[in-house]
């Protein structure tokens, strides 16, 4: 007998390399305040589904999404917050991390108005759910300048290591280090990313000196080289939990689709699973992190053009200044996002998620 969906993911969170605690439950104190940065990534976040919604439902004839996530604009300092948020975090110890948006069949429910998302056996009705990820960076200028650095990077790297291989420095290097020599003989515009040498300072001479400065701004090429160059879908491995106790409970497709500002791509949550479980793709197309933006927890950084480009352009949004006032009198100023359009690529759609499996 086939596995269901729900099993092929239990499966791969057991053989997941990270200590993913399926058994995980949320506790903490809700927030005292809210801050300006959060209120406009709150903005962008709804914005962000509502073009996926959209284009969803304006493209295509079969099939219609529904808002299924939290929808509250409540804020922490705002009067009730404090209960919300502790409601929300039981309901995630109770059935996982609800997605943004879920797809049914139109002929399932001809009035969509009558769709009941509290009712457990409407939701597995579903043919696929979909957690919406915003990012505030234009895909197409973010991989034109990065592919243009790595460009340069070359380059740069090239010249020095010309110069290095010229006299007096490559008899000086030859005396000193006659392996560092042979990898940068043996170095290419194709393979400058993978020299690793311990830099060397050398002082005693004019060309030593010289030496060392060349090899100091080689390894600052290559480090370069090294930095990540692609926008990623990050989850965190508390989210990779508790999305797949929301499947185990619930048992549809699970898809993450981030959106940029001029285009959106999706991958599901099967693939995030797999590729994060392969040794042979860390650092190629996926890096585990712990950085600031996301608290500090660890987080999966998969390049998202992994996943296949399903909006291929989105309408700019206007943006508008707001303001929110706090009870005592703290004034939070952020910025809002009104219109905008997706456009859907149909054959993706139906590929990715529709007939995934």
């Amino acid at each position: 007998m086939p596995e269901s969906y729900a099993q092929i993911i239990a499966r791969l969170i057991a053989a997941a390399p990270f200590n993913i605690d399926t058994a995980i439950q949320m506790e903490g104190r809700p927030p005292s305040t809210a801050s300006s940065e959060f209120l406009t990534n709150k903005e962008q976040g709804d914005w962000a589904e509502r073009i996926v919604l959209g284009a969803i439902n304006e493209n295509s004839p079969e099939y219609i999404a529904v808002k299924y996530g939290r929808a509250e604009s409540l804020a922490a300092g705002d009067e009730g917050f404090s209960s919300f948020y502790l409601e929300y975090q039981d309901e995630l110890n109770k059935i996982g991390k609800k997605p943004d948006l879920l797809i049914f069949h139109r002929s399932d429910f001809p009035d969509s108005a009558l769709i009941d998302l509290d009712d457990d056996e409407t939701v597995r009705r579903a043919v696929a759910a979909i957690e919406v990820r915003s990012s505030s960076f234009l895909a197409n200028k973010y991989s034109t300048y990065m592919e243009s650095r790595s460009i340069a990077a070359n380059l740069e790297c090239e010249r020095i290591r010309q110069q290095i291989l010229a006299e007096p420095l490559i008899s000086a290097l030859r005396e000193k280090s006659p392996d560092i020599l042979n990898m940068i003989e043996g170095a290419t515009q194709n393979t400058f990313r993978e020299l690793d040498f311990r830099l060397r300072t050398w002082s005693s001479s004019s060309t030593l000196r010289d030496l060392s400065d060349q090899l100091r701004a080689l390894k600052e090429q290559i480090r370069i080289l090294h930095k990540r160059d692609y926008l990623s879908i990050t989850p965190k491995l508390e989210d990779l939990a508790l999305v797949n106790r929301w499947i185990q409970h619930y048992g549809v497709k699970h898809y993450y689709l981030q959106v940029f500002f001029d285009k959106a791509y999706v991958i599901s949550f099967k693939e995030i699973l797999e590729i994060s479980s392969d040794p042979a793709k860390e650092d190629v197309v996926f890096s585990v992190e712990r950085d600031v933006k996301n608290q500090g927890k660890t987080t999966i950084k998969i390049n998202v053009q992994v996943g296949r480009e399903i909006l291929g352009k989105i309408d700019m949004p206007e943006h508008v200044a707001a303001l929110k006032e706090l009870d005592r009198g703290r004034l939070l100023f952020y910025v809002t996002f009104h219109g905008g359009r997706g456009y859907l690529d149909p054959t993706v759609f139906t590929q990715e998620i529709i007939n995934d499996f």
